[in-house]
């Protein structure tokens, strides 16, 4: 095992509890775990935009994906099934895309591979199965089938997207915050797409809780 990998492991064995203890611990420390980690994730993506416009457009986006985020952090059920699809498509995908390599999706993100987004979308529908297993939910497993199947397009779409910022401004990644991981965007880039993504299909109606 490689010094970067093992700094990866070790970072999100520790933080990834305490992410989610922030999250579902109250009003309060929810609240002011959102604000820091938008506050961050402004100052990642200014710092690796040079175009007004993209910093801008990328500012609006970002507060109403931490808007989306503080909405769900009323619902527990919805905001644990959003994170871990999230979490499962990008281990999924990372550890798929290394062991079977194969043809490359796209040349803005060299790393991503057909074989790491099955990767992804198999992880996920695990994940689902687990979810689905221990916890209440609303609707049938069919349903939430194809939400999973969307939130973990929208998640591999957006790391992709951030990917492409990062590959215009020649970096590897948004910063050096977490070890083993890079910056802050680097961890929630798929999260960001697919938390907005899963609070527009709650207010529309498409989840009945």
């Amino acid at each position: 095992m490689n010094r970067e990998l093992l700094k990866r492991i070790i970072s999100s064995i520790i933080l990834l509890p305490l992410a989610f203890y922030f999250l579902i611990a109250g009003s309060f420390f929810s609240i002011f775990f959102i604000i820091i980690c938008f506050v961050v994730s402004c100052y990642e993506w200014n710092k690796m935009n040079k175009n007004y416009f993209n910093k801008i457009l990328g500012f609006i986006f970002l507060l109403f994906a931490f808007y989306a985020f503080y909405h769900l952090s009323f619902n527990l059920f919805l905001l644990i099934f959003v994170i871990l699809i999230c979490i499962s498509t990008d281990i999924g995908g990372y550890i798929f895309g290394k062991f079977f390599k194969g043809p490359k999706i796209t040349k803005i993100s060299p790393n991503k591979t057909y074989a790491g987004m099955i990767g992804s979308y198999l992880l996920s529908f695990f994940c689902l199965s687990i979810i689905t297993n221990y916890m209440h939910y609303p609707g049938t497993y069919f349903h939430f089938l194809l939400i999973t199947v969307l939130l973990s397009t929208v998640s591999q779409a957006g790391d992709i997207i951030v990917s492409y910022f990062k590959r215009k401004a020649g970096i590897k990644n948004t910063s050096s915050l977490i070890p083993g991981h890079g910056g802050l965007l680097d961890r929630i880039d798929g999260m960001i797409f697919a938390v907005p993504t899963l609070y527009i299909i709650k207010i529309i109606g498409l989840i009945k809780i």
